[in-house]
Formats: structure tokens, sequence, C-alpha cells
């Protein structure tokens, strides 16, 4: 089981790496998208003038925001500026939008930046500072493009090109709907942003450069299966999740924080095979409509969707939305009707027994400690030495922002003046005294911050911790 999850908790730090390079610059994507849109031939106002700014974006602007953004994830700043200059010889070595190249280029960089400073900047004298930080980041910078063109950026344009060839092979076959089957059980393991911002978003873009859309910026973006497996929880559910699915809902097609309907499907996991035929058929119609998007829609909400379907495309995206949910809602309803289990998982049950004894038991304890699945418990703050509480997920923009808002509010209900605050797991603040996380990302916040309290949640929209800790910060 240790094994297992330390596995689980390796994949998921690696997926949170690769999507926060796309996250952070997610609105320039969307800004190349609204100008593709737009003002291309094709698009809703033709302008020629304005369309001139497309290429350049997709070409120079989002590899290089990924490639500093990707520096800076391994060495700060000057990791930054290293992985643009680096990012910019795999641009000109190749003759094709270097996402792919940025990617690897951003975070090479920048670990090889960090390197030469373990090595000399210790050993710099006073007064020299200024000379040694600008000159070691230009000259391992000039070295690091010139091998990039000569080099990298060839064998990178190969492999991107291979694999384009090979998501068109799959689309020829008729088979990309089958990639749900992978899709959907990763994404309820919280790799939702490693597969769409890391994996899809930058071949998806590569396709719309040559064609105005592609299909894969609505794999993982779908909402439909996952607003009906919340739809079905409203009407055949009970105890909370039948109580806290509709708002559940709402957040998730509308808000398009997708992240809210995993708890559910971890709480009866036979609902992931909902999602998958949910996701699948979804998929099958806009292959079939031969629909697709103009850039990423982030976050999943319909608005977002929508806002990124081309000219001609709604009939299809929306179909493909529909038939989702509906496929989603039918499976999930007959697995809801058919189950003779409650819904009230073992903190659930344990919350229930404390407010009918009007304390916490030692037996309670023990079982908040097997609901949490964590093999350590964190050593527990007192009002003196609380003063930032950090609600952290993979990206950092949606369920944990949520789960803050929430807090927030409760805070200040209570006039209880903490800082609250969301962040990406990577991001969190050394001097943040509680850290809150979904109970399947706690290990990761535990190896960033040792020293902080941490509290493992299995759904941010409704937890009863959030008032556990009021009622703890108020002594």
């Amino acid at each position: 089981m240790t094994k297992q999850k330390g596995i689980r908790t390796k994949v998921q730090r690696f997926g949170g790496f690769l999507s926060g390079m796309i996250m952070p610059i997610i609105a320039a994507f969307i800004a190349w998208g609204i100008l593709t849109a737009l003002f291309i031939p094709d698009g809703w106002i033709p302008n020629e003038s304005l369309a001139t700014l497309v290429d350049p974006m997709i070409t120079y602007l989002l590899p290089l925001l990924i490639g500093y953004t990707g520096g800076s994830l391994v060495h700060e700043k000057r990791g930054g500026v290293v992985g643009a200059i680096g990012t910019m010889g795999v641009i000109v070595g190749a003759e094709i939008p270097m996402f792919l190249g940025a990617m690897i280029m951003g975070p090479l960089s920048g670990y090889l930046m960090k390197k030469v400073d373990d090595l000399f900047q210790d050993k710099i004298r006073s007064g020299f500072e200024m000379l040694y930080n600008n000159f070691s980041a230009g000259i391992l910078g000039a070295i690091i493009a010139g091998i990039a063109v000569k080099l990298i950026g060839p064998v990178v344009e190969g492999l991107t090109n291979l694999l384009a060839d090979g998501v068109g092979a799959i689309i020829d076959a008729g088979m990309l709907p089958l990639a749900n089957v992978i899709i959907e059980p990763a994404k309820i393991l919280f790799l939702n942003n490693a597969i769409n911002h890391g994996i899809l978003s930058p071949i998806g873009v590569e396709q719309a450069a040559s064609t105005g859309k592609s299909i894969l910026f609505l794999l993982e973006t779908n909402p439909g299966p996952g607003l009906e497996l919340l739809l079905a929880f409203s009407i055949f559910g009970k105890g909370m999740s039948k109580s806290s699915a509709p708002g559940a809902a709402v957040i998730q097609f509308l808000g398009g924080i997708h992240e809210i309907y995993f708890p559910y499907v971890l709480m009866k996991p036979a609902l992931i095979l909902a999602v998958i035929a949910g996701g699948v058929s979804g998929v099958f119609t806009f292959s079939l409509f031969g629909v697709g998007l103009t850039a990423v829609a982030s976050p999943g909400t319909i608005f977002a969707v929508l806002g990124m379907t081309p000219r001609g495309d709604y009939l299809g995206v929306i179909l493909g939305v529909l038939v989702a949910a509906a496929v989603s809602f039918v499976i999930a309803s007959l697995i809801l009707r058919s189950s003779k289990d409650t819904d009230d998982n073992l903190s659930d049950a344990t919350d229930k027994m404390e407010a009918m004894k009007g304390k916490e038991s030692s037996v309670s304890s023990s079982l908040k400690s097997e609901a949490n699945q964590t093999d350590e418990t964190s050593a527990v703050k007192d009002r003196s030495e609380v003063n930032k509480v950090i609600f952290a997920c993979d990206a950092g923009m949606g369920s944990s922002a949520m789960g803050a808002s929430l807090l927030k509010k409760k805070l200040k209900d209570a006039d209880i003046d903490v800082y609250v605050n969301n962040s990406a797991i990577k991001a969190i603040p050394d001097d943040a005294d509680i850290v809150i996380t979904h109970k399947d990302l706690t290990d990761q916040a535990r190896e960033k911050v040792p020293n902080a309290e941490h509290i493992s949640v299995e759904n941010f929209l409704n937890s009863p911790k959030y008032n556990e800790l009021v009622e703890r910060l108020k002594k």
C-alpha cells in the first residue's frame, strides 16, 4: 500500500510539474485562441491586419512563456531567464511551434543554471555578485541556445511530428474515443491538469495552428460526464452526498472546477464506469461531427468550451456535451439505485458520532486518522501559532480557490483574523502554518512544507473540518 502511494505521489508530482508550466500562462493561450477564432480568414470577423498576430504568438510568445515558466519552477527568475533563452534556441532550430521543446528546454536550462550557481555563487567575492549573476546566466544561456539550435531543436521537431502523426492516425482510425478509458480514471487521481495542459494542449495547439481547431481540446474539458454524475447523486444519492451534489453540479458545469466531482467517484468507485462511458460517447460524437476548439478551454466550464468553439461547430460541440451527459447520467443512476450501501463515508460517520457525544473521543481520533488515509499525523498548532492558512491543489486555481473562499467566509463570520489563500502544491509558501489539501495530495504537501500542520479533506466544497478549525481558532 505504501509503495503504491509512493508511485501515485511521484506520478502526481510529475504531472503537477507539467501542468505548472502551462497553467500560469493559460490567459496567453486563450488570447491566441480568441484572435484565431475572430480574425483568421475563416473566423467570425476576418481581418488581415489583426490576423498577423496569430503566427508570431504561436511561434514565439507561447513557447517563450512556457520556457520561462518551466525554468522559474526549477530556479526562480534566473532559471526562468535562461529557460527562455534556451527555448529561443529550439524555436530557431525547428520549423514548427516548439511547445514540446519549450517544456524540455525550460526546466533543463533552469536546472543547469541552478547547478552552476551551486558551484560558484558562494565563491564570489563581495561586490562582484552582479557581475557574476549577469555573465554566468548570459554565457550559459548562449551555450544552451546554440546547442538547442543545432541539436535539440531538430530532434524535438522530429519527435513532435511523430506524436502528431500518431494522434492523426488514431483519429483517422476512429479510435480517439478510447482515449477516455485512460483519461477519466487519471482525472480522478488528480492528474486532470497534467493530462490537459501537459499533454493534450501542446499537441492540440499544433493541430489548431494548421487547421484552425483541434478535437484534443475537448477530450478532458467536456463538462457533460461530471455534470450528470452529480445530478444522479442529487436524485438517487443518500445523506450528505445527495444534499451537496446540486451545488457541486453548478460549480462543475458553470464554474469549470471538475475536481469537485472526484470525491463522489472515489466514494463509490464503480461510478468510474459512468464517467468513462460519458467521456467515450462524447468524444465519439465530437469525432462524428468533425468538431474541435480553437484553443484550450480553461477552466473546463461550458462557457469556456463554447467560447473557444469556432463558427460552424456549435451543433456538434453541444451535442457531444449532451450525449456525454446523458450516458453518464443513465449509468450513474443505475449504479446508485442498485447500491444498498449508504453514501456516508467513515469521516462523516465520525463527525456525526462527535456531534452526538459533544466531544472528540480517542476512538474518533483513530477513525479520523484512518479516514484521512495518511501514514503520518501533523502536530496540531494552537491559535497563537496560526497566522497563515493555505489551501493547495494540483494547479492552485480550482478546488483550492473554492475551499479558501469558503473558509475565509467562516473565519470572517467568526471574527477571526487569519490570512487564508490558495496555492499550487509546488508553490506552497514556506511560512504556511496550516495547509489544507485533498487527502490524495497531502503527502506531496507534507514534503513541501514538513513543519506546517496538514489537514486532509475529502471534499473541498463541504468538509466538516472547516468548522472544526474555526472552533479551534476561537479558543
